[in-house]
Formats: structure tokens, sequence, C-alpha cells
């Protein structure tokens, strides 16, 4: 079992190598798409929590700062509703495949997936 305090990218690697295209069987462009929305999201998280990508802990990546990040794609860069949708279910499936992987992260977990 991992500690809270684990890192991301570990994660986020395993879920956008492995877990989508070979697990979940997602298309070439699907997961083109998720990769393009984690970088999106890594960025935004770097830049409100001051801290570089690879440090940002799995943990800081709560609902309040994706619904900052949601809003920030509609009101700074200017996306539609439907891209910040596809935005949240990218996160919303990496979350469900954290929750077998992270316990603690149960939790934090549901709060993201009550996102609308």
């Amino acid at each position: 079992m991992e500690a809270p305090h684990d890192r991301a990218r570990p994660y986020l690697s395993s879920f956008l190598r492995e877990h989508l295209p070979k697990e979940r069987r997602a298309s070439q462009h699907t997961c083109e798409a998720y990769a393009q929305s984690f970088q999106l999201l890594l960025q935004f998280a770097a830049g409100r929590l001051k801290l570089k990508p690879s440090k940002i802990e799995i943990e800081r990546l709560d609902a309040p700062l994706i619904l900052a990040f949601l809003e920030h794609l509609e009101k700074q860069r200017g996306n539609s509703a439907r891209t910040r949708n596809a935005r949240l279910a990218a996160i919303n499936s990496f979350f469900r495949y954290l929750e077998y992987r992270v316990p603690s992260c149960l939790d934090q977990s549901r709060r993201i997936h009550a996102i609308r």
C-alpha cells in the first residue's frame, strides 16, 4: 500500500501508458487527449501550488483545485463546456484508477467524482 504523499507522476504514467491503452483498450486519440488534459492540469496545479509538476503529490489534486482548473479552462482559456467536460472525464477516470491502487485517496476520489 502506498503512502498518501506519493507523487502523482508514477501513477499518471502507468495510467496513461498501461491502463488506458492496454487494459481499457482506449484509442490512441483518447490516450493523447487524456495526456493533454493532464499536461494542462499539472501546469495549472504547478502554478497554483508553486511546485514543479514532478513534485505534486496526489493529495494536492483535490476537488477545490480541480474545480479551479475547470473554471480556468472556461474563463481564461476560453474552452467550451464540452471541452471542460472531456477534461473532467479524464480526471474522473484517473481517480477511478487510483481508487484501486491508493486506498488513502478514496475520500478525495469521491469528492472529485461529485463534481458536475
